[in-house]
């Protein structure tokens, strides 16, 4: 006879094991406030909470882990190892539950949906313009959010999965996140109308030490603009900054405005220099080049227009020669 064995609700060894089980997810959420906040107090204000319920929240989910997530005194407050760890896989969390509605939006066999692409400021290709514009044309169901940030901001919101995916500089793309080279351009320094520099086509990189400069905020040695912050140590131009910004029309704006020299991408001020609201200055050739990223998170869950845009992004790529996503070079400097 064969034996018969209960499988009733009841039998606990059928029930789901493991912390996601036990866990308080408001508990994961209090953390995510405290983290950002960095403070219980910060935290229970921002929450409207007491902070005593804060504090003991954090000692709840402590216990939970086993692990201790925050060394805190009356004075200060720091999270640990084990704490940045936790955030780092909360803000994941959290931002895949964020994208359900978006996810779960649409069942025709028609493709619908939002996209969520964050980009760097000032995104200067025709090949981003022509798939946006097939892409709804055909499928004119979907729709699209644009938001502009800093790159290392872009790389922040598609590791948490609070975007699709994004475009944005970088110069050494790491192994989180699924990175395709999207197009290259070459940054020329410039200057505008009411500077002393304006309008001279006799000078040298050493005719340009004296003055003072305006840049990205991300121009330093082995970020991503490394190639320009090289060229700046390499001609000794000047350290006295006299403005900087994350954002390009800013750096225009301030370049423009007289307050320094300093570098743009050459193909997005086209008309401007045609204008004559900024002058390039040396050098004019092997000019500093910088690469661009479409990146994405390989485990992301995509709705269909998702899934749909990026891979249409990503023919457009493959079909297109690099020399012929290479902007603002001198013919003589174009490289493959």
């Amino acid at each position: 006879m064969t034996e018969m064995h209960d499988t009733s609700p009841n039998d606990t060894d059928a029930l789901p094991q493991g912390v996601s089980w036990s866990m308080d997810w408001n508990l994961l959420r209090t953390f995510v406030v405290i983290a950002e906040e960095n403070s219980i107090t910060g935290a229970a204000r921002f929450l409207g909470l007491k902070q005593p319920t804060v504090s003991n929240a954090l000692k709840r989910l402590e216990t939970l882990l086993g692990v201790q997530l925050a060394a805190r005194d009356p004075r200060n407050f720091a999270l640990t190892r084990h704490g940045k760890a936790l955030y780092k896989e909360c803000r994941e969390i959290f931002g895949s539950v964020d994208r359900l509605p978006n996810l779960l939006a649409g069942t025709s066999d028609a493709i619908q949906g939002h996209v969520n692409l964050c980009m760097a400021s000032h995104v200067v290709t025709p090949l981003l313009d022509t798939a946006l514009s097939e892409f709804h044309a055909a499928n004119p169901m979907t729709s699209f959010s644009l938001s502009v940030f800093s790159s290392r901001d872009v790389v922040e919101r598609v590791l948490s999965k609070q975007a699709s995916f994004g475009v944005c500089l970088m110069r050494q793309p790491g192994p989180e996140l699924k990175s395709t080279l999207f197009y290259r351009e070459h940054f020329g320094l410039f200057c505008g109308p009411t500077h002393p520099l304006y309008g001279r086509d006799d000078l040298t990189l050493e005719d340009l030490r004296a003055y003072e400069r305006v840049t990205f905020s991300t121009d330093n040695l082995g970020d991503v603009l490394h190639p320009v912050a090289a060229l700046r140590a390499q001609a000794q131009l000047s350290d006295k900054l006299a403005g900087d910004s994350n954002n390009l029309e800013e750096v225009r704006r301030m370049i423009m405005a007289g307050l320094g020299i300093g570098p743009l991408p050459i193909h997005v001020v086209e008309r401007d220099i045609q204008n004559g609201r900024l002058w390039q200055l040396p050098p004019y050739r092997e000019t500093p080049l910088v690469d661009i990223y479409l990146i994405s998170h390989p485990r992301a869950n995509l709705n269909a227009a998702e899934a749909a845009f990026l891979a249409k992004l990503t023919e457009t790529i493959s079909a297109t020669p690099l020399e012929a996503r290479t902007y603002g070079a001198a013919a003589a400097t174009l490289e493959a």
